[in-house]
């Protein structure tokens, strides 16, 4: 990673993982699923000013509503300012959606020489679950690179042999790669009363216990996976935050597990979630509060 300067010391300690959480400042506003996506895009767009570059690996990476473009995180991410992140690996089993994806990487503007490193983006038109170890088994990623992973599934669709794939990539703690894991919950109950075999299950949870997950309810859920990413994943934070149903509330339709080694990252998740839609004067406003440096490289 770029050698961050004092300021951005105290708001990123890159260094090895702690062993216990700080707290992090209170939930003002609710993200609603409209918005999930550009929660991802104003916390990964707060990064990259840190870090000034990174690899972005999307593992469901179709629209979940084509007709709503604005709710895409691929292209949220890949549209984001400053254009920093330089390798972009992209995921997806519909032949259309593939499509999609195609388009909006041959859609991206020139970049600018004087002021933006040169990007890759790779669209693997596949499962992930099969998949994701054609990135990991060499060095497309360096092991230094920050890297961060969007798990943004329906429901049973990520595996959890990928999520130790992925937490095992790097060889120093400190340097895992960052996960977004969409827990599903307004549907899991009939989701679960739905299952023909227990194949789905056992291949999501990674165990045949699966029915402690089907037996809790809501944040207990949360709860059960967070701890399994820091006990046997190795993360030093995994924290749940509610995705809900409609802008004001409603109800809890996901659990956004975020999962780092970065000691000051929950905070800046904090600062994401309470300001997840920004118009651009309070996106530089908010970064003046965290004393990062915006795309013109002023503070």
């Amino acid at each position: 990673m770029s050698k961050p300067d004092k300021r951005q010391q105290t708001l990123f300690n890159l260094g090895p993982a702690t062993t216990s959480e700080r707290p992090v400042r209170r939930l003002k506003h609710p993200v609603w699923t409209e918005s999930k996506a550009k929660l991802i895009q104003l916390y990964l767009r707060l990064f990259v000013l840190v870090t000034k570059h990174g690899a972005y690996i999307d593992c469901f990476a179709g629209p979940q509503e084509p007709d709503k473009p604005d709710t895409w995180a691929a292209k949220l991410v890949l549209e984001s300012e400053p254009r920093w992140l330089q390798k972009f690996f992209f995921f997806e089993q519909d032949i259309d959606k593939v499509a999609m994806l195609a388009s909006l990487r041959d859609a991206q503007p020139p970049r600018v020489k004087s002021r933006e490193p040169k990007r890759t983006i790779q669209i693997d038109p596949g499962d992930v679950n099969e998949n994701i170890s054609k990135i990991l088994a060499g060095s497309v990623i360096r092991q230094k690179e920050a890297t961060f992973c969007l798990l943004d599934q329906r429901t049973f669709e990520c595996h959890w042999r990928t999520l130790e794939q992925l937490a095992r990539y790097k060889h120093a703690p400190e340097n895992k790669i960052e996960l977004f894991y969409f827990m599903p919950n307004a549907w899991l109950d009939r989701a679960f009363s739905g299952l023909k075999s227990e194949v789905k299950p056992n291949l999501w949870w990674g165990r045949d216990d699966w029915k402690v997950v089907s037996d809790a309810r809501g944040p207990a859920r949360a709860a059960l996976f967070s701890e399994r990413f820091k006990s046997e994943l190795g993360y030093a934070s995994a924290k749940a935050w509610p995705i809900y149903e409609r802008e004001g509330g409603g109800k809890t339709m996901y659990y956004m597990i975020h999962a780092t080694d970065h000691p000051e990252a929950p905070e800046l998740m904090a600062r994401a979630y309470n300001k997840t839609v920004l118009t651009e004067q309070e996106f530089e406003q908010l970064v003046l509060e965290l004393g990062l440096r915006g795309a013109d490289g002023q503070r």
